[in-house]
């Protein structure tokens, strides 16, 4: 499977994580790392072959309002094989042993199957991403969000056309680092309460083009107490605005759901929603 997934260059990734893990902890304005031509670009070629125009598919979560105007789809029932491939790859002990050398986080490293928040993500044309943190909590599992994978798919991509992925200092004074999402260009980057990024500025590509991404997540049991904040230990998406520009975003007051959030009984209640009811699993009971 690596002979066909991965380059040339990237067939020893434990010797390229030792390399380069120094380079990782040590990026501004928090640890990580942009790795170009990591997969073998026939593959991935075939890959952006098969990804779906997102919109056009039932079971694809469309965000639209101020804050997020992206289409995004976990649903691996959608997923041809190529796409599966890519997605078994990045959750293999292969590639965890790999994030885990690279960003030196000491606790172990687990792949999230049920691709939360994740899978295949798709921005058309005056498409946002506003500056944010992530949820630091897996949504039904009690388990500490460590680590994001975005893997960019776009070809014949101009500068012109915006979308760079920004990271954004702690207290979102400065930006601090961009990324093109150009074709075959993987980014993986050290998430908590204070790693700030997004694609603020809307889309400028043209009429027939979209900005498309993998997302994966990674996660482990417990995490340093400095990465979250003092007020929760579980939250959702934060976005904030961004230095001089005060309406910039969406400010939703979550303070109760984030004290909820920490619950059991309203964890084992989103475990279920997510199980049952929004996959459409839920039996109905028989009548006698």
């Amino acid at each position: 499977m690596k002979k066909k997934i991965l380059s040339k260059l990237f067939y020893n990734l434990d010797l390229y994580a030792f390399k380069n893990r120094i380079k990782y902890i040590d990026s501004k304005p928090y640890p990580h790392i942009v790795i170009k031509n990591f997969f073998n670009s026939n593959f991935l070629n075939e890959v952006l072959n098969e990804f779906p125009n997102l919109q056009k598919i039932k079971s694809s979560s469309n965000y639209n309002n101020q804050n997020e105007i992206k289409f995004a789809n976990n649903n691996k029932r959608n997923f041809k094989k190529n796409t599966k491939l890519i997605f078994k790859y990045l959750n293999s002990k292969e590639f965890l042993n790999f994030i885990q050398i690279l960003s030196s986080i000491e606790e172990k490293l687990l792949p999230d199957t049920y691709l939360s928040g994740g899978g295949l993500h798709e921005i058309k044309k005056g498409g946002i991403l506003k500056v944010h943190t992530d949820f630091n909590k897996h949504p039904f599992k009690n388990l500490d969000r460590r680590i994001n994978v975005l893997i960019y798919l776009n070809k014949n991509w101009k500068k012109k056309y915006g979308g760079d992925l920004e990271l954004w200092n702690k207290n979102m004074k400065k930006c601090v680092a961009k990324v093109s999402p150009i074709f075959n260009t993987m980014v993986i980057f050290s998430t908590n309460d204070f790693t700030n990024h997004g694609h603020p500025n809307p889309l400028k590509c043209l009429n027939n083009m979209s900005r498309k991404s993998i997302a994966t997540y990674y996660f482990s049991k417990g995490r340093p107490n400095q990465e979250v904040t003092k007020i929760s230990k579980k939250n959702t998406t934060k976005f904030k605005n961004r230095e001089g520009k005060s309406n910039d975003v969406l400010v939703k007051n979550e303070y109760v759901k984030d004290l909820l959030r920490n619950l059991t009984i309203y964890q084992n209640i989103k475990k279920f929603e997510k199980k049952y009811l929004r996959t459409g699993k839920s039996k109905k009971k028989r009548k006698n």
